[in-house]
This record gives C-alpha cells, sequence and structure tokens, in this order.
C-alpha cells in the first residue's frame, strides 16, 4: 500500500540526510527530497541525486536564484530594510521563498506534509513554519530537530547504521548559513561577544588590513530604486550580486559583527559576510538623498524598520507586508540615476551620485557665482518660522524673569 509523501527541505547535509530514513520510520512517510538554489555555491543536482541514495522516493532540485533576487532580495532593498541598523536579512529572505516552493511542491506531488530541518532556538523555524501555515494550513509540519535531540555522534552512528553517506565527521566550529545575498556565521568561539572573530569565521572577504591598498571604483545604475547595471554594463540581479560580492570581497568590504536580537527572546552574536548587500544598500541610500524629499525621506526610514522587523519576524506573506510594499513602490518612483561607489579597506563609501530626478539644485546650493537663491526671503522666513517660540517664550517661560528651567545645566541661579 502506498505512503502518504512529505516534502523535505534537503540540504544534503548530515541533519537532512538523516531525516529521510528517520520520517520514514517515525511518521510511516515517504519523503520527497527539496533543493532550492538560492546562490549557496553547492552543485544541487549531486545534492539530489544523494538524496535518491538517501531513500527519498523522489527529489526535486530547483534554481530560483533569479526569482529570489527580483522578489525577494531587490524589494528588501528598495525599502532599505536593514534589521537593527546592520543585518541585510540574506538567510531571512530565503526562508519564505523556499517554504513557498516547498507548498507547490507539496501539491504537485499531493503530499499531506512538509518538513525542515530547523532547530527549536532559532529564528528559522518561525519562518518556515508561519509560511507554511499562512499557505497551506491543511499540511502537517515536522521538525525532527525539535523532536529528536540526537547528538552529533548520534546522528552520525544513525547514518552509518542505514547506509547514509557522510562526507566528513569533523564537526564545523561554526554554524553557517548562505545564499547569493551573504553568508552567516555563528556558535564556536562567536558565543562570546567580546573575543574578535578569528581569520576562520571568514570566507567571502579578506581581511581589510590586507586588501589592496589602491581603492576601486564602481558605478551603479539604478531605476525605481532597483539596482540594474554595473560600470555601465547592463545585468540581471544575480549575476550583478555575485560580481559585486566578489569585487567586494577581494577590497574587504560587507563584515558584518551583530549582537542581535532573536524573534525567540534571546540575544545572539552573528558574523555577516555581505559585500554586495553593503554596497548596494549604500549606494541605494545615497541615490534616494537626492531623489526623496525632506518628509518621504524621513518617513521612509520608519518603513524601513518595520520591513525589516516583518522580514525578519517571517511576516512575508502578510497584509501588511502588501501594504507597506505599496508605499515603497510608490516612494521609489523616481529614484533613479547612478551612484559612484569606492571600495577601500574595508568600507564602501559612495562618493559620487547623479539623477534626472534630482531634487538638488547647484544653482540654489552654491555660494559662488550663479547663486539663485533669494537671501531677501530668509528674514521674513525666520520671522514667521520662530513666531510661535518667540510667543510662547514671552508669555509664559520668560514671564516674570522667570527664565528656563533647565537642572543641571544652568545651576541654581536660573530659578
Amino acid at each position: 500500500m502506498a505512503r502518504d509523501k512529505v516534502i523535505l527541505a534537503y540540504s544534503g547535509g548530515l541533519d537532512t540526510s538523516v531525516m529521510v530514513p528517520w520520517i520514514g520510520e517515525k511518521y510511516n512517510l515517504d519523503v520527497v527530497a527539496f533543493t532550492v538554489d538560492l546562490g549557496q555555491g553547492e552543485d544541487i543536482e549531486r545534492i539530489r541525486q544523494k538524496a535518491l541514495r538517501t531513500g527519498a522516493v523522489d527529489a526535486v532540485a530547483l534554481d530560483a536564484r533569479n526569482l529570489f533576487v527580483d522578489c525577494f532580495v531587490f524589494p528588501a532593498l528598495m525599502a532599505g530594510a536593514l534589521y537593527e541598523g546592520k543585518y541585510p536579512l540574506a538567510t531571512a529572505l530565503g526562508r519564505p521563498l523556499i517554504a513557498k516552493l516547498m507548498v507547490d511542491a507539496a501539491r504537485e506531488h499531493k503530499a499531506v506534509a512538509v518538513a525542515h530541518g530547523c532547530t527549536g532556538k532559532g529564528n528559522d523555524q518561525v519562518r518556515f513554519d508561519v509560511t507554511f501555515q499562512t499557505l497551506a494550513p491543511d499540511l502537517k509540519i515536522i521538525a525532527p530537530v525539535r523532536e529528536w535531540k540526537m547528538s552529533r555522534d548520534e546522528e552520525i552512528a544513525y547514518a552509518a547504521k542505514h547506509g547514509i553517506p557522510v562526507e566528513a565527521t569533523k564537526e564545523n566550529p561554526y554554524s553557517i548559513d548562505l545564499n547569493l545575498f551573504g553568508r552567516s556565521c555563528e556558535a564556536g568561539v562567536l558565543e562570546d561577544p567580546w573575543d574578535e572573530p578569528p581569520a576562520d569565521a571568514f570566507a567571502w572577504t579578506v581581511d581589510p588590513a590586507k586588501a589592496p591598498n589602491e581603492p576601486l571604483y564602481l558605478t551603479l545604475d539604478f531605476e525605481q530604486g532597483r539596482p540594474v547595471a554595473l560600470d555601465g554594463e547592463k545585468l540581471d540581479g544575480a549575476p550583478l550580486i555575485e560580481r559585486l560580492n566578489k569585487l567586494g570581497g577581494q577590497h574587504g568590504v560587507g563584515r558584518i559583527d551583530h549582537v542581535e536580537n532573536r524573534l525567540v527572546g534571546i540575544k545572539s552574536r552573528e558574523l555577516y559576510e555581505a559585500p554586495a548587500a553593503v554596497i548596494l544598500h549604500e549606494a541605494h541610500r545615497e541615490l534616494e538623498s537626492l531623489c526623496l524629499s525632506k518628509p518621504a525621506q524621513r518617513f521612509k526610514t520608519l518603513v524601513s524598520q518595520e520591513y525589516a522587523d516583518m522580514i525578519y519576524n517571517g511576516l512575508w506573506f502578510s497584509a501588511f507586508h502588501q501594504d507597506l510594499f505599496a508605499f515603497v513602490a510608490s516612494n521609489q518612483r523616481f529614484v533613479a540615476g547612478q551612484a559612484r561607489v569606492k571600495l577601500f579597506k574595508g568600507k564602501a563609501t559612495v562618493v559620487g551620485r547623479k539623477s534626472e530626478h534630482s531634487l538638488y539644485s547647484k544653482k540654489l546650493a552654491t555660494y559662488e557665482s550663479g547663486d539663485s537663491f533669494d537671501h531677501d526671503a530668509a528674514k521674513g522666513f525666520i520671522r514667521l518660522f520662530g513666531l510661535s517660540q518667540q510667543t510662547q517664550a514671552q508669555r509664559q517661560l520668560l514671564k516674570g524673569n522667570k527664565g528656563f528651567d533647565l537642572p543641571g545645566l544652568l545651576g541654581p541661579e536660573s530659578k
């Protein structure tokens, strides 16, 4: 009698390889392994074949790099979404896409469940589970690592018992996750926030002190808030990010050391490498400074924080997200032009920006010849601008020579 199926998010590592027979034994389900290429640099066909050798009844491998960039990374960039002002949200952006594709696969294979390898301590379990609950509440969610409580040695023994190939038995001192938009590294010595990250914690970026002694200048073109070209060459999103990762990494750009507040209520020390993300966010923010009005730019900072929290908390498929992005899309209509970025010794610095939609006027800003600002209008403007403060001071704050009460600043003589 044929068994029901479960779609398993499969990376080919020890945990997910052990899950294939474990789920079959524990839940009496046939496993369909599901692997998504988000630019993590692995051979997904090799991973697919391993899943079949491990006992999966079927295995699917999808290249979703362009979908990831166009529909997840670039909207977050347009929104200026950096969690707690630092983290570009690479992993957090990838999880809802993988979960959505898994739901699609579950419908195609008539599966009754979905499964992932997240622990009970991290954020990813929330991002997967909330997306599953939102898009397919009828599917059972299985999270073996939250259930089995096996040590690494016990997993290796289980793998050997079931004939599962394990490429390496030496445990990596770090927990690594990566995709096209960034690499995260945690655990090991990084768990002490006082310790400087050791050299072996980095893989994408050179030590800024050892980076080239000559800077590299890049020019990025944007249209409606999205990057479309690098140094005059039109590029799709994925290859553009790949190139920026390489160039930025060569100059030590993109290292982020962050003590962040996890959704589950604990603080964790995370190390990120995201050269392309750092370069793009810097360039995009500086171009916005030309193209957005003051109130639009100020309000956008509030939206950016909400957008980042929404992504980090796994609420991508929410009505609130649709509401936020409606503002972002409108806000970015005129964010178009070029930003010139200098890469040097670990820094990405915007040294030039221009746009046909620029609100900057040299004739108004200059102190040299050609100044078109009406200086005579300033006196009347200042008079009206300060009128309410002047009135309140005369009627209340200074009445009876009482003066301003600023404890600790003016001393007792002010009272």
